[in-house]
């Protein structure tokens, strides 16, 4: 990143934040009945794996029981040109018949989210599929919506939205625009 851009940078969530976010968005995974049983959390890779993790691990704080959490690799099913490489997935159960919940970090065109959308129907047919996504930035492509959203921030397709998060809480997790330039 240039240095222009680093002082244009703007942080939109800091650390107590994005770790009060989360533990809105388990308390309201949870509230519907069906996610009291069969929950399967998969965080769709690199992106939303983090937070994830960090959801699972609220939820297994709040429940005393710890959801199935596995993790995404949706290059095989996207229409466009992502060619990183990325681990396979991990899947650690059967999804028939469970509660899925889709996690992502930052929610924008929808692509991501229809091809995890792909993966998962290629595993099995879950009895729900859920979607969580810590930013919806809006400026959708295709027509998809998040069940849960831990903030809205508006932005422009000439801004970058970039979700840094470990997978514990750490002082160094926030989220930023960052203009393109």
């Amino acid at each position: 990143m240039s240095v222009t851009a680093g002082a244009r940078r703007r942080v939109v969530i800091g650390a107590a934040e994005v770790e009060r976010t989360i533990a809105r968005l388990a308390h309201q995974i949870l509230e519907p009945n069906d996610a009291q049983g069969d929950l399967v959390i998969l965080g769709v890779r690199r992106g939303g794996e983090a937070l994830a993790m960090r959801i699972a691990a609220k939820i297994a704080a709040i429940t005393g029981r710890d959801p199935a959490l596995g993790f995404l690799n949706i290059n095989l099913y996207r229409d466009d040109d992502v060619s990183h490489q990325l681990p396979e997935s991990q899947i650690p159960v059967d999804v028939t018949g469970r509660t899925v919940v889709i996690v992502d970090d930052v929610l924008f065109t929808g692509r991501t989210v229809r091809s995890a959308l792909d993966a998962v129907t290629d595993l099995g047919r879950p009895g729900v599929i859920r979607l969580c996504v810590l930013i919806d930035r809006g400026l959708r492509e295709l027509p998809i919506q998040p069940d849960y959203v831990g903030r809205t921030v508006a932005s422009n397709k000439r801004e970058r939205i970039e979700a840094h998060l470990s997978a514990t809480p750490s002082d160094t997790d926030e989220v930023a625009i960052i203009p393109e330039e």
